[in-house]
């Protein structure tokens, strides 16, 4: 295990450069202390670690430095064909597909009996799915007509950044020109797709790290909302609103809390789907809210004229 974790250790300062003992400790869930035992012995070993001090220091690998020796073994690459096999599932790219089969043809990768089926996420827009691919690579600005939460519809032109799969939909992540910030646009939301011949007017960081900034600016407005459930309906408040139970009454009710976003439609959909087997107990507007959704649609069906 320690021999693995010194590898681990090599490797992260490798890819990532400049650490703290405080973030490796809690990147491989062990101690401060394991951590500086590690890196002595990392450095009896050979490996040129320097050690930096101050508010920014850490540990840091000596530039030049590679690994010269085949590190990944069959478990490592079962573990890459995994995630390359679930890729594929899920866009069908015919990098993803070459790349399998260069591994396949150097490596003999144990079973590690995981799956990762993603064929459902291709039952979208494929088409628009492969054109963001392209821009993205290509780095040229796109154009769209896009309708938001607010179904407000304007049409934008966006460097793109790329393509992410969350929230149980595709989105795009990209640099919004006019607003001089970075958005996330929902793919299924957008129409008139175009890649342009404008390159991009600015250097990008790393989309992983756009992404983490994003999020920590995230504007969405959140509300917690308590229902009361049947026993009949509650694997399915759990499994599609992703609800915790709060309390369980012996008449088989149980109150579930739900964290939902106020201005999207798709939850409240999903509880009227659930009819008189889920109540809204708090807050009042939201009661409100989805007693003026059924009122309007038994108005609809009572309606006299087809």
């Amino acid at each position: 295990m320690k021999t693995e974790r010194l590898y681990a250790i090599t490797i992260y300062l490798l890819n990532h450069g400049r650490t703290s003992a405080s973030e490796l400790a809690r990147y491989f869930e062990v101690s401060v202390r394991t951590i500086q035992r590690d890196i002595d012995s990392l450095c009896l070993s050979g490996i040129p670690i320097i050690a930096v001090n101050g508010a920014t220091g850490g540990y840091e690998i000596s530039n030049g430095f590679k690994l010269d020796k085949e590190f990944a073994t069959s478990d490592d690459y079962s573990y890459i064909l995994t995630a390359l096999q679930g890729l594929i599932s899920a866009t069908n790219h015919p990098t993803a597909k070459h790349i399998l089969e260069k591994i396949l043809h150097v490596s003999n990768p144990n079973d590690n009996g995981i799956i990762l089926d993603f064929s459902v996420l291709r039952e979208g827009d494929q088409t628009t799915l492969q054109m963001l691919q392209t821009a993205v690579l290509e780095k040229h600005t796109v154009n769209f007509i896009y309708t938001n939460n607010n179904n407000e519809t304007r049409t934008h032109s966006v460097e793109p950044i790329a393509v992410l799969y969350r929230w149980y939909a595709w989105y795009l992540l990209a640099y919004s020109k006019i607003k001089n910030d970075y958005r996330t646009y929902k793919l299924v939301r957008m129409r008139n797709l175009e890649i342009t011949d404008i390159p991009f007017i600015k250097e990008h960081e790393p989309a992983d790290l756009i992404l983490k900034m994003t999020d920590k600016t995230d504007c969405r407005q959140y509300t917690d909302v308590l229902v009361k459930c049947k026993e009949s309906a509650k694997a399915r408040v759990i499994e599609y609103l992703n609800g915790t139970i709060i309390e369980e009454s012996a008449n088989g009710y149980s109150l579930i809390k739900l964290i939902v976003v106020e201005n999207e439609q798709s939850w409240i959909g999903t509880l009227l789907s659930l009819g008189d087997n889920v109540e809204i107990v708090s807050p009042e507007r939201i009661r409100n809210r989805v007693i003026e959704a059924a009122t309007k649609i038994l108005s609809l069906y009572n309606c006299s004229e087809l």
